[in-house]
């Protein structure tokens, strides 16, 4: 299947939005706090069109949430890890779903490959990190296999 062409200037590739649409989520996701009079400006729509269409976006799944980004140091947060955990096939769904409930991890994917977990987690420091792999990551049933890479330098968010 091809993939659908992408607008000049965006991510956002052709779907079913129209252009208008398709402005208002690049708007959007350039600054989410935007107002809805500021983005009518933009978009040559009243303020209630646009707060219409924005809600129709969530109503129809377009848009997953909204969210803030936080700089994890300014908050004591100071060591960012990704870990591609193996698991055994049969526990997967089981690892994934106790690995979720934990309050350090920020994202959990699994990937393509042999029954493999990505997650991202942040720490105060690398004896957080050790504690969280022994006594909640390790004692999992069903996990065979960490890798942990530290991260340095963010390029892009």
């Amino acid at each position: 299947m091809p993939s659908l062409p992408i607008r000049p200037g965006s991510l956002i590739p052709y779907t079913k939005l129209d252009e208008i649409d398709r402005r208002i989520t690049g708007l959007l996701q350039a600054n989410s706090r935007m107002s809805y009079t500021d983005i009518s400006k933009e978009v040559g729509i009243s303020r209630v069109g646009v707060q219409a269409r924005v809600n129709a976006l969530v109503e129809n799944g377009v848009f997953e949430r909204f969210t803030l980004l936080i700089k994890p140091e300014k908050i004591g947060l100071f060591v960012s890890a990704f870990f591609l955990i193996e698991v055994e096939p049969q526990r997967l769904h089981e690892a994934a779903e106790r690995i979720a409930l934990e309050p350090v991890v920020t994202e959990l994917s699994r990937l393509t490959g042999p029954n493999q977990l990505h997650m991202h987690a942040l720490f105060a420091n690398m004896t957080d990190m050790d504690l969280f792999l022994q006594e909640k990551l390790y004692p999992i049933p069903g996990v065979t296999r960490v890798d942990t890479q530290l991260l340095t330098k963010r390029y892009k968010y």
